[in-house]
């Protein structure tokens, strides 16, 4: 039996888009009212893309987020900060 931690990393470049788009998706949710950590948490806790406005194409910019990597951009700036 194989016992490995596996292991994940985003590169800085990709780490930087990830966050810029999730500026403009957190705006987008903000300016048609609805509560964006909310409507982001759903998003990713069940993938579905309702979650997210068709505003400023967010929706569609959300869609070509890995949800891995933004998992882990996340938790590292939450525990970085």
């Amino acid at each position: 039996m194989n016992d490995k931690t596996m292991t994940f990393s985003v590169n800085e470049d990709k780490e930087k888009e990830l966050k810029n788009t999730l500026k403009i998706i957190y705006e987008a949710l903000t300016q048609k009212g609805y509560n964006p950590i909310s409507q982001i948490v759903g998003y990713i806790l069940s993938e579905d893309p309702t979650y997210i406005t068709t505003y400023n194409n967010a929706r569609n910019l959300i869609r070509h987020i890995d949800r891995d990597e933004l998992l882990n951009v996340l938790v590292s700036s939450y525990l970085n900060s």
